[in-house]
């Protein structure tokens, strides 16, 4: 209950992720206010989508009220093969999307992506001069590990080593910004101590341990906006660079929920950073999906 107003306050994270008629009975109109960082694992938009699926089950209105979306200049990454479909990857768009909230929500309507393809009555608040070369940042972070500029900036880049045998920053302050383990050790000279943080990373991989690898707190992501491209460099270096291969999509040891299928959304990628092919040919490898998307996506902008 929140104290100062007496609104119940109903957690949909956890087992309960979409709220129930009785949740709704006395609600009015739902109204949605969240940040997002414009990548598919992010999974804000997944609620959102629930959401959505609860308001039209109920006969509810949903106001969503858009925020910019901070990597919106990104569209990039392999589209979702739905063979890999998860808790962080629900719908056929690629790892960095480049919509806004109230632009994935016209797009879920538009194509038919909630159950039985109903869709949900919404109403979007546009934000006012926004486009999606903007540079934005956030004045609240989005999530505890996403506590930086940095961080959401490279997070399109670095969180796919959230399916590999690397330490990527959990358990510093610096999530998501830098890469490292034990074993690369007199390979780099950069080193980080990974240690539980409450409310952060409680139980980092390489706990304690002293990590080697790459800093990229200080890595200009004006390169990012200019390339306009997810960076693949940094896991085909680390990767090999890394002594013991075998362990390095091995999700058992990187203690990872997701395995880099789930991550990606491709059944390629792992063993195209094994056979070490070029960038070039990953890239392609994308196609048509990911110009099928750009096409399509055109269809649900707000914003220019």
């Amino acid at each position: 209950m929140d104290a100062a107003t007496g609104i119940p306050i109903i957690s949909l994270y956890g087992a309960k992720n979409k709220p129930s008629k009785a949740d709704l009975a006395n609600v009015d109109i739902l109204l949605y206010d969240l940040q997002d960082v414009g990548v598919r694992f992010y999974t804000n938009i997944n609620a959102l989508a629930r959401l959505m699926e609860a308001c039209y089950e109920n006969g509810k209105e949903l106001l969503i009220l858009d925020r910019p979306n901070p990597n919106g200049y990104l569209i990039d990454g392999p589209v979702l093969d739905m063979k890999y479909k998860s808790g962080i990857g629900m719908f056929p768009i690629p790892m960095s999307h480049g919509l806004t909230v109230g632009e994935f929500a016209q797009m879920v309507n538009g194509e038919g992506w909630l159950a039985n393809k109903v869709k949900c009555n919404i109403k979007i608040i546009a934000v006012a001069n926004y486009n999606h070369d903007m540079p934005y940042t956030l004045p609240v972070n989005p999530s505890p590990n996403l506590n930086t500029p940095q961080a959401v900036l490279l997070y399109p880049s670095t969180c796919m080593f959230e399916g590999v045998y690397l330490n990527h920053g959990r358990g510093t302050y610096f999530p998501f910004t830098m890469l490292g383990s034990p074993e690369l050790k007199g390979m780099y000279d950069f080193s980080f101590i990974p240690t539980g943080i409450k409310g952060m990373s409680e139980t980092p991989i390489f706990m304690n341990e002293v990590c080697y690898g790459i800093d990229l707190r200080n890595y200009d992501t004006e390169l990012l906006r200019r390339s306009k491209k997810i960076n693949l460099q940094w896991i085909m270096e680390l990767y090999k660079a890394h002594p013991y291969k075998e362990k390095f999509f091995d999700q058992k040891l990187s203690k990872q929920m997701n395995n880099v299928e789930i991550q990606t959304g491709s059944g390629l990628f792992r063993q195209q950073i094994i056979d070490g092919v070029s960038e070039e040919v990953i890239r392609a490898s994308w196609e048509p999906d990911l110009s099928e998307y750009k096409l399509m996506r055109k269809k649900y902008l707000l914003y220019p």
